[in-house]
C-alpha cells in the first residue's frame, strides 16, 4: 500500500521540528524560569537523540502509523468488528491511544527493569521544548512496540493513529516548553490539557513530584488515575529539575546518556 505524502516520515519530522523551533522562540519572548547556562551542553546531546531516534524510526517497520496501515488492509483489530460512525470511531481510537500512551509512561516509572531507560529523560537539569526530543533509542523501540500492539488490538485507522501522533509530539513539545503563559489562559488550559506548569513539576527532583502528571495531552488520566498534582512545592520559578544523582556535566552529553542506561 502505497504511503500518502501526508503519512511521510519526512513531512512529518519536517513538521515536528518547525514546531520545536517556534517553541524556543516563544521561550525566548515568554519565559518561565530564567534560562539555564548550559544550552551548549544539553542541546546538541538532546537534539543528537531525537536524530538518533528520528533514524531508528525510519529503519523499523513497525511504526505506529505504518502498522495501522497493514492492520487495516486485513481487517485486522476491534473496530473492523463493529460498523461504528467513521467519526466515533476515529474519538474512541484517539482516546483509548491517549490512554494508553499514559499507562506505558507510569510504567516505565514504576517497573523497575524500565526506569533506567526513562532515567534519560529526566536527568535534564533545565526544562525547555528541547527536552521533549531527549528520549533514550531503547525507550522509543520499545513504545514504538506498545502503541502498535495496541493499534492493531483496536484496528484503529490509520488517519486516527496519524491525528494522535501528531497531537501527542506537538503537546510534548508544547508542554514541556520554558513558556509562561498568562494566569487566565492556563488556569482555562489546565483544566483539559497538560500545560508547561503542570508537566513541570514531572521533571522535579522530588521522586514523589516526578511521580507524577504522567498525561501527554489530556489531565484526565491524572485526575482519574490518582496521579494529578497541581503546584510544585518549591514553586516554578525555584524547583530543581533533573535527578540529584545525575547532574554532573558529563552526564549531559550525548555519549553518556546512549551508555546511561547500563551503567
Amino acid at each position: 500500500m502505497e504511503t500518502p505524502l501526508l503519512l511521510t516520515p519526512a513531512l512529518r519530522g519536517a513538521i515536528f521540528f518547525g514546531l520545536l523551533g517556534v517553541m524556543l522562540l516563544l521561550e525566548v519572548q515568554w519565559p518561565r524560569r530564567k534560562a539555564g547556562s548550559q544550552r551548549a551542553l544539553r542541546w546538541p546531546a538532546n537534539l543528537g537523540l531525537a536524530a538518533t531516534d528520528s533514524a531508528m524510526l525510519w529503519l523499523m517497520p513497525l511504526a505506529a502509523v505504518s502498522t495501522a496501515l497493514w492492520a487495516s488492509a486485513r481487517g485486522w483489530g476491534l473496530f473492523h468488528a463493529v460498523d461504528w460512525p467513521v467519526w466515533l470511531e476515529m474519538a474512541l481510537a484517539w482516546v483509548v491511544l491517549d490512554c494508553a500512551i499514559y499507562w506505558q509512561h507510569r510504567a516505565f516509572h514504576e517497573i523497575r527493569a524500565l526506569w533506567p531507560l526513562h532515567r534519560a529523560h529526566h536527568t535534564d537539569i533545565e526544562f525547555d521544548a528541547t527536552t521533549a526530543v531527549r528520549f533514550h533509542p531503547a525507550e522509543i523501540f520499545l513504545s514504538v512496540l506498545f502503541k502498535s500492539a495496541v493499534v492493531i488490538a483496536l484496528g484503529a485507522a490509520p488517519l486516527a493513529v496519524l491525528l494522535l501522533e501528531t497531537t501527542v509530539s506537538s503537546f510534548a513539545l508544547f508542554n514541556h516548553a520554558n513558556l509562561r503563559l498568562p494566569p487566565w489562559l492556563e488556569n482555562t488550559l489546565s483544566r483539559l490539557i497538560v500545560t508547561p506548569d503542570l508537566h513541570r513539576i514531572h521533571h522535579s527532583v522530588h521522586r514523589d513530584e516526578t511521580d507524577s502528571n504522567y498525561g501527554s495531552s489530556l489531565v484526565l488520566w491524572d485526575k482519574l488515575f490518582a496521579s494529578y498534582v497541581a503546584q510544585p512545592r518549591d514553586g516554578h520559578e525555584t524547583m530543581r529539575i533533573g535527578l540529584e544523582e545525575f547532574r554532573d556535566e558529563r552526564e549531559q552529553k550525548l555519549a553518556s546518556l546512549l551508555s546511561q542506561p547500563v551503567r
